[in-house]
């Protein structure tokens, strides 16, 4: 019982020291637990540790029996002496069994979470980056489009401004024809009075000549 007892709390040790740290044993310790926690695992572990509890708790009975004893007795003998250094002893390894189990079930749990929260972790980073890029794609794209409709701003300003040029010049030519055009029919009637003056002239000196 004892051997057992040892061999059991080293291997124990044992199994929380490479938990503990980053290995490639590591690994196979987490996935031999995680088969030890399905199906019949759960109900083995329960087992042996309640026959454990139970024989942990029958130990101390019979300690507190043989401390009764020896009260009663008034002096302690040799054999009850080892007997119950040897109750105290497997008690002492029996807790211990125990206490080291649950811390390697408790590592094991949290290792788990520590998996899963790394795994999601990773999997809102990815999704960040993913969001960023596409952000900055259509910043890029935004960017972009905004330079080529200020490209299309300038030229329509470009051509407005060539088009009111031309409009300016065309009204100036009209402005000026139309002045032109004022001065030909001043001249126009200048010279229709003149043709009459001289039609009225050239009549009078008809007149004269026929008399």
């Amino acid at each position: 019982m004892m051997q057992l007892l040892y061999t059991a709390i080293f291997s124990q040790m044992a199994l929380i020291l490479t938990l503990l740290f980053k290995s490639p044993l590591r690994k196979l310790v987490i996935l031999g637990l995680d088969k030890l926690k399905r199906g019949k695992g759960p109900v083995v572990v329960t087992t042996v540790g309640g026959t454990v509890a139970a024989v942990l708790f029958a130990n101390v009975y019979n300690l507190n029996e043989l401390k009764s004893r020896t009260n009663e007795a008034g002096m302690l003998n040799p054999t009850d002496e080892v007997l119950m250094s040897m109750k105290l002893l497997e008690i002492s390894l029996m807790g211990f069994f125990l206490f080291l189990s649950l811390m390697i079930d408790r590592l094991h749990h949290y290792i788990r979470e520590l998996r899963f929260l790394r795994k999601a972790m990773e999997a809102v980073k990815k999704q960040n980056q993913t969001t960023q890029e596409e952000k900055n794609e259509g910043h890029k794209t935004l960017v972009q489009e905004n330079e080529t409709l200020r490209a299309k701003v300038k030229n329509l300003e470009t051509e407005h401004e060539t088009k009111e040029k031309k409009a300016k010049a065309a009204g100036a030519e009209v402005h000026a024809l139309k002045k032109q055009s004022e001065g030909l029919l001043l001249e126009y009637d200048r010279l229709l009075e003149e043709n009459q003056h001289l039609r009225d002239q050239l009549k009078s000196i008809d007149r004269s000549m026929s008399h």
